[in-house]
């Protein structure tokens, strides 16, 4: 099976930076999308930032920039640079990926979720 595993997170001061990374596992043959969403207390999850592979990068208004997302293609691995952190950046961050992956001898796609990772901005 898949797994998506988040790290990078933690607690910072407003202006610092972080970066996160999601790396992947198993037998991926093909990633269709890859994308890094948050989910604040009390608010409903928002889309931060997503690799469309060819088609390119789209960022949320809120991480223009300030964010880079950038995808390993060897290691599958998706990392979201973030600079100058403010206050309502605070939020756990959950990588998601829209992928194919080998079954026996099959491929089959469909779609994966980390447990996600914690960032606080706070003084």
């Amino acid at each position: 099976q898949v797994q998506l595993k988040e790290s990078g997170g933690g607690l910072v001061q407003p202006g610092a930076s972080l970066t996160l990374a999601c790396a992947s596992s198993g037998r991926i043959e093909r990633i269709n999308t890859m994308a890094w969403y948050r989910l604040a207390q009390g608010d409903k999850r928002e889309l931060v930032a997503i690799h469309r592979g060819s088609a390119g990068i789209e960022y949320a208004d809120s991480a223009k920039g300030r964010f880079t997302l950038s995808l390993d293609d060897y290691a599958d691995t998706l990392y979201l640079q973030m600079n100058n952190l403010k206050f309502e950046d605070t939020a756990t961050y959950v990588c998601n990926a829209d992928l194919r992956f080998w079954q026996g001898e099959e491929t089959r796609g469909d779609v994966f979720w980390g447990q996600g990772t914690q960032v606080t901005v706070s003084l």
